[in-house]
């Protein structure tokens, strides 16, 4: 009698073992598709909040520079360089240099930000100058592409009061 109990218990035991052989695989598919796709998640995220907080940058980058240079306004004509103003303010928000011309082999600090996208307007009233008027550097229709998605982001804008304006004072050596 004790045999066959124990008998009955083993069989018992080998059965319960056999229906929970796939059991683990199927917890594992769910666990792993869930963790994976939070992963991806998490990612995404951070790569759109990196691109948010960079043309957050570049607006306020190029908005300082253009607050120490001449604008292109006929009121600045002993300004040097006025002519190119604004396409160096450009180049401080797309590759953080001035130049020119853009660096050879450079890349937008921001993926798929153009000059197009960036607008750069001083002010006439009250005339822009040295601690009067402003300058405002903004970035428009801008398009954040990620794993296919295609979102316009919103308007990004900095206003800053004229600084130098350009001038040095006379009694400055």
């Amino acid at each position: 009698m004790i045999m066959r109990l124990a008998l009955t218990n083993v069989m018992r035991n080998a059965n319960e073992k056999r229906s929970q052989r796939g059991i683990a695989t199927v917890e594992f598919a769910v666990t792993a598709a869930f963790f994976f796709m939070m992963l991806v998640a998490v990612v995404a995220g951070g790569h759109f909040f990196w691109t948010h907080n960079g043309l957050v940058e570049a607006t306020r980058r190029g908005a300082r520079y253009a607050a120490n240079q001449c604008p292109d306004v006929a009121a600045f004509s002993t300004c040097a360089n006025r002519a190119t103003t604004i396409d160096r303010v450009k180049n401080v928000v797309l590759y953080d240099s001035p130049t020119t011309t853009a660096p050879a082999g450079a890349s937008p600090f921001v993926p798929n930000l153009e000059a197009t996208n960036v607008t750069v307007t001083y002010s006439t009233t009250p005339p822009f100058g040295v601690a009067t008027g402003t300058v405002t550097v903004k970035i428009e229709n801008y398009h954040y592409i990620f794993m296919g998605l295609d979102l316009t982001m919103p308007k990004y804008q900095t206003t800053i009061q004229g600084e130098s304006a350009g001038f040095i004072p006379a009694n400055i050596p």
